[in-house]
């Protein structure tokens, strides 16, 4: 069972989390989609920490480090 999440492209929101293009949006839909599909479960903070790895304001060990953190919750 896959469970949906709120996208709008026109405000560039993902669960109300602020995007500054659509291309930085889509590429982080199709990251929280593969992740999803795996059994992430997307939260707001999730979305944020895998938004700003995608634009290169956090480095991957960083990303890795919330990981093991479980910062996304």
């Amino acid at each position: 069972m896959f469970n949906t999440i709120e996208i709008n492209r026109e405000k560039l929101t993902i669960m109300g989390v602020k995007f500054s293009d659509l291309e930085i949006l889509e590429s982080t839909a199709n990251a929280l989609g593969s992740n999803m599909f795996e059994g992430f479960e997307p939260t707001p903070k999730g979305i944020e920490i895998i938004r700003d790895y995608v634009i290169g304001s956090i480095s991957l060990n960083e990303l890795v480090t919330f990981a093991k953190e479980k910062a996304y919750v």
